[in-house]
């Protein structure tokens, strides 16, 4: 069985080396394209007019192939993991910007004014009232960016074999190996399948609020089953 997973030695790695590779190619891009999005974000909800050409730039961002990216990039980053991530990062601004704008915009304005009243000022309130408030549609973006970035990371074998587990489906091609491609494929998809899975789970814990799915649907939020608004938490929570 270990036969299976055996690599060319041109990769210079273990499977569980290209899976760890992968993983950091792309979720190091989401983390900082969620970085740059968060302030961006906050300019587009305090000055509405710049939210569509912000928007747009992001859309015609995504719209460029992530091979024109790399031969841009090439001359001055050259063949590294940079000049792979740095594309990710740019394309999760499409999905994490309009998330974190739709989310903040949904706090409800009684809620700013019970912040503003405890002293709260710009810069505390949107990162303790707002983001908590606002953290289902950012895990939503943050999800499908991350998704995405995984499965572009196999893009990059086209520039010194930078693409993790993507490295395979060359060497499976060149070698005529299967069970190279196999593993790419498999691997990238159950990565995929297990990062979106720890996102729902981390969700779930920072999101109390949030419906779990139990089935009971039928009581409008009192007795003893009934959950603290999201506000009220935010609220609570910030005020410790």
């Amino acid at each position: 069985m270990t036969e299976f997973f055996d690599m060319p030695s041109d990769l210079q790695n273990s499977y569980l080396g290209l899976v760890g590779l992968h993983l950091r190619e792309a979720l190091l891009p989401v983390l900082a394209g969620l970085l740059v999005a968060l302030p961006v974000a906050q300019l587009c909800v305090r000055l509405r007019w710049l939210y569509p050409p912000v928007l747009w730039v992001t859309t015609v961002l995504y719209a460029i192939p992530s091979l024109a990216f790399f031969v841009v990039l090439i001359d001055y980053t050259g063949m590294s993991e940079i000049t792979v991530m740095i594309p990710l990062a740019v394309y999760s601004l499409v999905v994490f910007v309009p998330a974190i704008v739709d989310g903040v915009r949904s706090v409800p304005r009684e809620t700013l004014d019970a912040a503003t009243a405890m002293g709260f000022g710009p810069v505390r309130r949107y990162v303790l009232v707002q983001l908590p408030i606002a953290a289902p549609a950012i895990f939503a973006g943050l999800r499908v960016a991350s998704v995405s970035s995984i499965s572009l990371v196999s893009v990059g074998m086209l520039i010194g074999n930078q693409g993790a587990l993507g490295n395979l489906l060359n060497s499976g091609m060149i070698y005529n190996q299967p069970r190279l491609v196999w593993l790419s494929v498999v691997g990238t998809a159950v990565l995929a399948v297990l990062v979106d899975a720890v996102l729902i789970g981390l969700r779930v814990l920072l999101t109390p609020w949030m419906p779990r799915g139990s089935g009971k649907t039928g009581r409008a939020g009192t007795g003893a089953d009934a959950r603290p608004e999201p506000a009220a938490l935010a609220l609570k929570g910030a005020a410790r």
